[in-house]
C-alpha cells in the first residue's frame, strides 16, 4: 500500500464537465496501479470532505467508487466497489443529498431505503454488500455517477432549474 505522503490528491471534476454524464467503462485490470488509485481516491475524498467519490468525479471514467459514511471514524466503514451492480433494493427514503461535483447544491432525493450490491474488490474478487439508510443512499448515489447520472437528474424540473441557475450565477461570479 502506498504511503499517504506519496498519494496524489485528485481534483474533483465539477458539473457540467462531460465526463460526469458518461457511462463508465468496467475495470478489467486489478494491479498495483489500481490499488494506488483506490488509496488516492479515499484520500482525495477525505480532503474534499466527502463520504463518497466515483471515478468520473476525478476524470477517470471507470466503474469504481469509494465510500466511507463514517468519514474516517470507523475503518470498517471504508468501502470500495468496483464494477458494482444493484442486486436488490427495498423501501423508500427521501433525504437531502449533496455532491462533491455540485458544491453548495443540496436537495431531497428519493432513494431505496435498503440495497444489496454485488461488486469486485481490488483483487477482482466478487462480493456482496448490503446497506441501509445513509449507506444505501451513498451506494446508490455513487453507482449513479458510474452510469452518468447526477442527483440533480433525480429531482423535479423546477428544483433542477433553480440549482442550475445558482450554478450559472456562481460561474459568472468566478465562484465555480
Amino acid at each position: 500500500m502506498a504511503t499517504t505522503e506519496a498519494l496524489k490528491i485528485h481534483e474533483i471534476v465539477k458539473y457540467p464537465d462531460p465526463v460526469l454524464a458518461k457511462m463508465c467503462e468496467p475495470v478489467t485490470v486489478f494491479d498495483a496501479a489500481l490499488r494506488t488509485l483506490v488509496a488516492e481516491m479515499f484520500e482525495s475524498m477525505y480532503v474534499a470532505q466527502g463520504i463518497g467519490l466515483a471515478g468520473p468525479q476525478i476524470a477517470i471514467p471507470k466503474r469504481l467508487t469509494v465510500i466511507d459514511v463514517s468519514f474516517k471514524k470507523d475503518p470498517k466503514d471504508k468501502l470500495l466497489l468496483i464494477n458494482p451492480e444493484v442486486v436488490e433494493s427495498r423501501g423508500k427514503q427521501m433525504e437531502e443529498e449533496g455532491c462533491l461535483s455540485l458544491p453548495e447544491i443540496r436537495e431531497k432525493v428519493a432513494r431505496a431505503a435498503w440495497v444489496k450490491v454485488r461488486a469486485q474488490n481490488e483483487r477482482g474478487e466478487w462480493f456482496e454488500v448490503e446497506g441501509e439508510e445513509l449507506l444505501a443512499r451513498a451506494i446508490l448515489h455513487e453507482i449513479d455517477h458510474l452510469n452518468g447520472v447526477l442527483f440533480i437528474d433525480r429531482i423535479s424540473r423546477l428544483k433542477r432549474e433553480l440549482a442550475l441557475r445558482k450554478i450559472r450565477k456562481m460561474q459568472r461570479n468566478g465562484e465555480w
